[in-house]
């Protein structure tokens, strides 16, 4: 992992993390959305299943790999969410460091969902076809927070507008209505 200054006063980092379906990757898209350009979403399972196909554990090459890839957009000029499971054993010590970092805003989210919740999410997913709820609930953690982070957390009560919503006023952003577009 890398360690110094990453990004600038003016970037932005969002960090969204939680169990499988409960939301993450919808909100970093709805965000992406809501900005005119220059948002890069860097995705735990696109960069661990797809780009590397590697397995997740703690050492697993995904970890300086997200790192990389976030310093690298934020380095030049691009806000940053990076969103995934990225259980706290693996990536919380690489998360820390790089909000530590940050030279910009950076804000932390964490969708805290009841078992039962997050396989009720699941089921909707396109997935839920071909990824079990047996493996969504061996992956499953209770309260899995990194306490580096000062996670703010979002539970079952919070709908996908307002989540919206709470990161857009976080991040001192304005929709999209706002730019004109």
């Amino acid at each position: 992992m890398t360690s110094g200054v990453t990004g600038s006063e003016v970037t932005r980092l969002i960090i969204i993390r939680g169990n499988s379906g409960s939301g993450k990757s919808q909100l970093a898209h709805a965000i992406r959305a809501a900005r005119p350009r220059g948002v890069a979403i860097i995705g735990h399972d696109v960069l661990r299943r797809e780009v590397l196909h590697v397995r997740d554990h703690p050492g697993a090459l995904s970890v300086p790999y997200i790192d990389l890839s976030a310093r690298f957009a934020l380095d030049n000029g691009l806000d940053v969410v990076i969103e995934g499971i990225l259980h706290s054993e693996s990536y919380g010590e690489m998360l820390t460091q790089l909000r530590n970092d940050h030279a910009g805003l950076t804000r932390c989210y964490y969708y805290e969902l009841s078992l039962e919740e997050t396989l009720k999410r699941h089921r909707t997913k396109a997935l839920a076809a071909e990824v079990s709820e047996a493996d969504v609930t061996s992956w499953y953690r209770c309260e899995d927070r990194v306490a580096g982070l000062a996670e703010s957390v979002f539970d079952a009560t919070l709908g996908p507008t307002d989540a919206l919503e709470r990161v857009l006023a976080d991040a001192d952003w304005r929709t999209e209505e706002s730019f004109g577009a």
